[in-house]
């Protein structure tokens, strides 16, 4: 069977799926991805003019990967192949590769192998194609849902132009589905049947960005649907049982796993909690491991709440302890407390900030000695070798504080903590500038600028970058 026509004489157009029926046969009849193959755009000019190079289409499924492949089809001179990831193997990757030397040597025509679902080929798969896309002897198309840059060869990757479809809109579905409703020759126009506003709505939303689950659910729709006085009229409760349980777009492995990860933690930091509870709801409802969360969370405690709420250190510890004590499906309520007192703290990445700047200073090869008056004097020869000799008990002194210094002597001064002063994390600064400034004065030998001096840390400027600026002697 032509992979996109049905040839068998079993296999009707009648018969055949409405998504298939449907499937647009020229760029005029594309709906979406704008930015792909909009006027103007490289893949737009090069299927028009014939003249595609190696690419891969990587997007999420019903996005219009195959459909592309099958108006590349419609409109090349060259001779159009197609191979499944999922059944093919090495030895017809090469016979197909001796065909298009073959044809290219007698003929001079072109070949253009599309290869679906490019990410199940294995190395010894993906490295057979390489030479034939090196010399040009055959023209790739991949398609994949998984990233490529992390699921295909990356020799491959590099000759290839890579483009990416995104999920259709609300607004492209329904233009899909509507289509489909007004189609005499291919879709369901000529059954009579109408939708209601609520009905096409749920279909369109159920979706999710997929034209193909949007027409299947339409599909099943209008078999489902009650005749009235000749019609076929399709209501919401038709569409809802049409459409039944949609299927979450996630994978554990995947760019969906996480993108959604990404979007708990930021809305958590955007001290968001519908947001935050929404997804956590939609990671757990995926399959999501319940621990993989718990971890999650127990590091945005420290990173994105820190000091402003020492509490949710506490709190995120405690929830990932339920986990493991209590487990699925009811720790999820363990999990939800959690999430939202994270999106309700306050929020200090100070600590985030100090570690990074300071880790900066030792990747620098900022490593001097420690000083050696800091130096551990319990050990015997200590002492002789000068270690701790001019060292400053601060519980000998009011306040439990005296002025030394604690940092080598190339970089004292600076400035690797600059407090948020944001929550709890302001009354901590208070009491210690206090505790600093009313202790005891230095002795002699130990002339140092008041630890105390340390200013409050500025916010971020906008564009800075997440990690903590660099270190900043004082002056």
């Amino acid at each position: 069977m032509d992979l996109f026509e049905y040839r068998n004489e079993e296999l009707s157009k009648e018969q055949a799926p409405l998504a298939s029926r449907m499937r647009p046969r020229n760029l005029e009849e594309f709906v979406g991805q704008e930015k792909v193959v909009g006027e103007g755009t490289y893949l737009r000019k090069a299927i028009g003019e014939d003249r595609l190079q190696t690419a891969i289409f990587w997007g999420p499924p019903g996005s219009g990967k195959t459909t592309l492949a099958s108006i590349i089809a419609n409109l090349t001179r060259a001779h159009f192949r197609r191979l499944s990831a999922v059944t093919s193997g090495v030895a017809e990757v090469r016979a197909l590769i001796k065909e298009a030397e073959d044809r290219l040597a007698m003929e001079g025509a072109r070949t253009i192998l599309f290869i679906d679902e490019i990410h199940r080929f294995n190395k010894a798969q993906q490295d057979a194609l390489l030479p034939a896309v090196e010399k040009g002897t055959i023209v790739l198309i991949g398609a994949t849902t998984e990233n490529p840059y992390f699921e295909v060869n990356s020799a491959l990757v590099s000759r290839s132009k890579v483009f990416r479809l995104d999920p259709l809109s609300e607004d492209e579905v329904r233009t899909v589905v509507e289509r489909a409703l007004a189609d005499e020759e291919r879709g369901l126009g000529g059954l009579g049947l109408e939708i209601e506003e609520e009905a096409l709505e749920h279909i369109v939303r159920m979706a999710g960005g997929d034209a193909r689950i949007a027409l299947n659910t339409l599909e099943a729709a209008a078999l489902l649907a009650a005749e009235e006085g000749g019609r076929r009229r399709v209501d919401l409760a038709t569409a809802e049982e049409a459409a039944q349980r949609k299927a979450l777009l996630y994978d554990k492995w995947g760019d969906a796993h996480y993108d959604t990860v990404s979007a708990f933690i930021k809305s958590m930091r955007g001290s968001d909690p519908q947001a935050a509870v929404y997804w956590l709801a939609r990671m757990l409802k995926a399959g999501e491991d319940p621990r993989f969360i718990a971890r999650r969370m127990v590091i945005f405690a420290s990173e994105d709440v820190g000091l402003a709420d020492s509490g949710a250190l506490v709190v995120a510890d405690a929830a990932a302890r339920a986990v493991e004590f209590v487990g699925m499906p009811e720790c999820a309520l363990n999990l939800a407390h959690a999430a939202l007192y994270l999106a309700l703290a306050p929020k200090s990445n100070s600590a985030t900030r100090a570690i990074s700047a300071a880790s900066r200073e030792v990747e620098r090869g900022v490593t001097q000695g420690v000083p050696l008056h800091l130096r551990d004097s319990h050990y015997r020869g200590a002492a002789e070798l000068g270690h701790g000799k001019g060292y400053l008990y601060p519980h000998d002194y009011p306040g439990h504080h005296v002025r030394q210094d604690y940092l080598p002597e190339g970089i004292k001064g600076a400035i690797y903590y600059e407090p948020a002063c944001e929550g709890e994390e302001r009354h901590l600064v208070e009491a210690w500038r206090k505790r600093v400034m009313e202790g005891e004065g230095a002795v002699e030998g130990h002339e140092v600028e008041r630890s105390g001096d340390v200013p409050e840390g500025p916010a971020p400027e906008e564009g800075e970058d997440e990690g903590a600026g660099p270190a900043k002697p004082r002056g």
